[in-house]
């Protein structure tokens, strides 16, 4: 089952995505709202769409799946670790710690795109993709997960390309903060959401998706890898993320940018020069992944912002002039 989000003549509907049409949601249920009635419920009430108005898809614009609640990042692959590494501080390596759990941060659900929408960058010479899976999550709240419980969670899957300017990124991570303004300005999702029970065949033994994702630049295939070539199955990364905090309905979580050319920094990294060279605008970045489908964005004109002035030099005192000490 695929459901999602799409405009249609300036209004916008909610529904499933059936072969060539569209089907919008009974009773004004929305997105926001079958995630939370959990994956049973939705395929249950995906039965009874036959009496229900269809649309040619061809007819309708795709929107992002999903205003989502949060957005995790995690840095799942180790041979995009080995090859950014390189390209940001100038050595390839993975270090103990991240092998001892998976890390994430959190990225702007206020910036997200859908599928085709034009990204406005910010100024940089180094623009770059992430090819990413992305899980969302459906049912009730959870806090400090058991892996099994914390699979439950896991509504469906979607397309995730974390865009990426890697001069602003290895800047403020100097700072020891970060990744923010280097990303925050852009993440596409889409073009729609697969729901978890799609992608149970290519489950393997230790739970880990096989399934093939590929990214393509103006019609050069650039990377491709295998999902399951994560460090940790998607399970685990939805219990990490509940440990001592708390995960619901609505929520995405990247898998990180998948090896062998997931994106343009690894290969930069290893390679020690800027080739294939950063997106410029006009550039066409299209991402293909087995048993989800495509997800497109064009790369728009940078915005000059208003100036902000750098630090100031302080003298550090600790009282205000003439208060008493």
């Amino acid at each position: 089952m695929k459901i999602g989000r799409w405009s249609h003549h300036g209004h916008i509907s909610e529904g499933w995505i059936i072969g060539d049409a569209v089907v919008p949601f009974p009773y004004d249920l929305t997105i926001r709202d079958m995630l939370r009635l959990g994956l049973r419920r939705a395929l249950e009430l995906h039965t009874e769409l036959k009496a229900l108005k269809r649309l040619p898809l061809r007819d309708v614009q795709l929107l992002a799946p999903l205003a989502p609640a949060s957005i995790r990042d995690f840095v799942a692959f180790e041979e995009h670790v080995e090859g950014v590494s390189a390209a940001i501080d100038g050595v390839s390596e993975v270090v103990p710690e991240w092998y001892e759990a998976p890390t994430f941060y959190f990225t702007n659900p206020h910036t997200v795109l859908g599928p085709g929408e034009r990204l406005t960058p910010p100024v940089t010479e180094r623009l770059d993709f992430e090819l990413e899976i992305a899980v969302v999550l459906g049912g009730e709240d959870g806090k400090n997960l058991a892996v099994p419980d914390a699979a439950t969670r896991i509504f469906g899957y979607t397309i995730m390309n974390d865009w990426s300017s890697r001069d602003l990124q290895g800047r403020e991570m100097k700072v020891r903060l970060g990744p923010a303004k280097g990303k925050d300005f852009g993440t596409s999702l889409g073009p729609w959401i697969v729901t978890a029970d799609e992608l149970e065949p290519f489950l393997d033994a230790d739970g880990f998706l096989t399934i093939r994702a590929e990214v393509w630049v103006n019609d050069e295939l650039i990377g491709h890898d295998l999902v399951s070539n994560m460090g940790w199955p998607f399970p685990e990364l939805v219990a990490y993320a509940s440990r001592a905090s708390r995960v619901v309905a609505g929520d995405v979580l990247g898998s990180g940018t998948i090896g062998n050319g997931g994106c343009l920094g690894e290969l930069w990294g290893r390679r020690g020069e800027l080739s294939p060279p950063p997106l410029q605008s006009g550039d066409v970045v299209r991402m293909v992944v087995e048993g989800i489908g495509e997800l497109t964005g064009t790369v728009g004109d940078a915005i000059q912002p208003p100036l902000i002035p750098p630090a100031r030099p302080r003298q550090r005192l600790r009282n205000r002039t003439g208060a008493a000490a």
